[in-house]
């Protein structure tokens, strides 16, 4: 970790230690307006109370970053996981909005700061069209008198606005939980490939990416995304990993939810990290094989209409973050060359060797854009330019599929689920 990241880390921690304290104060204030010392004492109990229950309850969750292998993970969603969202929503939110709190104090106090005197005089007279060589002006050091009902109106415009700004971070983040992350969007791309054979003008390739099984995306929810990716009638189907969150043993209900998936030149997928972090990756490939779902591991097969064809790669993924190699052996050149990798940032060496399209997810579109907390609670630690959409470089072409799923918390901000579908055409 940079000396940079670890303090603004540090700053955000700070900030929302802080934050508790100031909006434990906030309900203690209101409280104290009940009459009843043995009431208000009762209610900051059971604050503090639910606070450490919180933390106590979600302390491996929250603060443990995990070590790189199996971690216990739901496919359906229950009262622990529910409850670990809510904490995680309040936890982000507040923070936010205490800083919005902080910067709203700074401009209160800097808008209160009178003028000197000089200043004061200056900007009177550039109202009046004075000359600073006229004679001073009389009654300066006297208060401005301002209309009660006026500044009583105002002051409380301006109170209800601030408080509007505050409460946004709540608002957007509960939109967040409960709507964002499953409000999918479907992306039709049209692909120009110089080399493609005319036989494959209007291939209709989908993309799937980042399906991350757990209790926030469960096996039926992802059934219901299988549907309605067949219900796209896409001519071949690819899926770019991630199909586990943490824990291998959900394999079999992320497989039997995506064996629905149908299209005339097959489905075909690629691994992604977190198969390879929870040592997942000769488990998975056998349920997607035994489900129909070819896995390609550092191997390309045809793609054939009319005895043209063109060449379908996927890739290893690694445990590295920022750069990947492709395996030699893998390309041909006389025909066009699309790769399946996990990782975008196999972009810049792809594009050097000649693969005229690469189709990548891992990066969620961002998630939550926040990118100075650890992976294991947001997910756009991503170190690569290559973020989100299309990329060229030399000729050639990169998507990045925002995925489906979430990772740490279960948000999406600014980023929603996407299912890709890519109709290509000679160029």
């Amino acid at each position: 970790m940079t000396p940079l990241r670890f303090l603004v880390l540090l700053t955000f921690l700070l900030l929302g230690f802080a934050g508790q304290i100031y909006w434990a104060m906030r309900v203690y204030g209101l409280a104290a307006r009940l009459r009843s010392k043995t009431v208000r004492s009762v209610m900051f109990c059971i604050l503090l109370g639910f606070y450490f229950f919180a933390i106590i309850f979600n302390g491996d969750r929250l603060f443990v970053f995990p070590d790189w292998g199996p971690q216990p993970d739901s496919t359906h969603l229950g009262f622990r996981d529910g409850f670990l969202a809510a904490t995680e929503w309040w936890l982000l939110t507040s923070t936010l909005a205490f800083a919005l709190v902080i910067v709203i104090a700074i401009i209160k106090t800097a808008a209160r700061i009178p003028l000197s005197r000089k200043r004061r005089e200056q900007r009177v007279r550039e109202l009046r069209g004075i000359r600073a060589s006229d004679p001073p002006i009389q009654g300066m050091d006297r208060p401005i008198v301002r209309d009660r009902p006026t500044a009583h109106s105002r002051r409380h415009f301006l109170e209800y606005g601030a408080a509007a700004i505050v409460g946004m971070p709540f608002v957007v983040g509960g939109y967040a939980l409960l709507c964002g992350r499953l409000n999918l969007e479907i992306v039709r791309k049209r692909i120009l490939l110089p080399r493609l054979p005319r036989e494959f003008a209007g291939f209709r390739v989908a993309q799937l990416s980042d399906i991350h099984i757990s209790s926030f995306m469960s096996e039926d929810q992802i059934r219901k995304f299988t549907v309605i990716t067949n219900d796209l009638h896409p001519d071949l189907i690819v899926l770019t990993g991630d199909f586990l969150s943490w824990d291998p043993s959900a394999g079999g209900a992320v497989v039997n939810a995506l064996a629905g998936l149908r299209a005339p030149f097959g489905v075909f997928a690629c691994l992604g990290n977190h198969e390879a972090w929870a040592n997942a990756k000769d488990s998975m490939t056998t349920l997607l094989q035994a489900a129909g779902i070819n896995v390609l591991r550092d191997r390309r097969v045809p793609i054939v209409v009319s005895r043209e064809q063109l060449n379908l790669i996927g890739i290893e993924p690694d445990y590295g973050w920022t750069t990947m190699l492709v395996p030699d052996g893998l390309l041909q050149p006389e025909r066009v060359n699309i790769l399946l990798s996990h990782y975008p940032t196999v972009f810049d060496h792809a594009a050097e060797l000649g693969y005229d399209l690469t189709l990548a997810g891992h990066t969620h579109g961002g998630q939550v854009p926040l990118s100075f907390v650890s992976p294991r609670m947001f997910v756009s630690n991503l170190r690569s330019p290559y973020f989100r959409g299309s990329y060229e470089q030399h000729g050639k072409q990169l998507y990045v599929n925002r995925g489906i799923g979430t990772i740490g918390l279960p948000m999406r901000i600014g980023a929603t689920p996407e299912i890709t579908v890519f109709e290509m055409y000679p160029a």
